[in-house]
């Protein structure tokens, strides 16, 4: 269930929204004049989040490729590259 408090809390009761954002891990919306306003969001979410965008991104390239055609590399040209890159 989002949480959703008005833009007074955001001013009056700013640990309170900070607690909620870290314990839960979800944003909390803040309303203006009973309208959705802005998100409050913690950091390690919002890193979270983006990390998760950037993965769909880049499973969305990938599908777009194998669409085309492009079979990509073979087993052992990767596993050639996953062991240069440990050193």
């Amino acid at each position: 269930m989002p949480v959703i408090r008005p833009i007074s809390d955001l001013r009056n009761k700013t640990p309170e929204i900070e607690r909620i954002c870290r314990k839960s891990g979800e944003p909390v919306f803040i309303t203006k004049n009973g309208e959705n306003d802005l998100v409050v969001l913690s950091a390690a979410a919002y890193e979270r989040d983006q990390a998760r965008l950037k993965l769909y991104e880049l499973l969305a390239a990938a599908e777009s490729d194998v669409r085309k055609g492009d079979r990509g590399v073979s087993l052992k040209t990767l596993a050639a590259v996953l062991r240069k890159a440990r050193g």
